[in-house]
């Protein structure tokens, strides 16, 4: 695949990843465990990049997280915060819609 496919579907993908996220959060996750899920789902994301976005989505009030110390290694739990379910929803009425559009043009306007 050539670099500029590449730089289009990564841009294609870095909002998957967000509504991903806030919607496998719904219940409580760590980072790797939400890597590995993401992956097994058919969405493929870098531990460089998910672990930036977790923190970010907890800085703006879309995840929250508690420490779990009951294990050898300590894991930070994420939850999808009420904000966070309702970003979600939002993102992902949006979603079906630009589907559907583009079912529309693809179909040449027969859905």
């Amino acid at each position: 695949m050539d670099d500029l496919t590449q730089q289009h579907l990564q841009e294609l993908r870095r909002g998957t990843v967000v509504l991903a996220s806030l919607l496998s959060l719904r219940e409580p996750g760590y980072g790797y465990g939400l890597l590995e899920s993401l992956g097994e789902a058919g969405i493929a994301v870098d531990g460089n990049t998910l672990y930036p976005l977790l923190r970010r989505l907890e800085k703006q009030g879309l995840l929250t997280s508690e420490w779990n110390t009951d294990e050898a290694r300590p894991r930070k739990f994420y939850r999808t915060s009420a904000a966070g379910r309702k970003l979600a929803e939002a993102l992902l009425a949006d979603w079906h819609d630009i589907h559907a559009a583009l079912g529309r043009l693809t179909d040449g306007g027969t859905r």
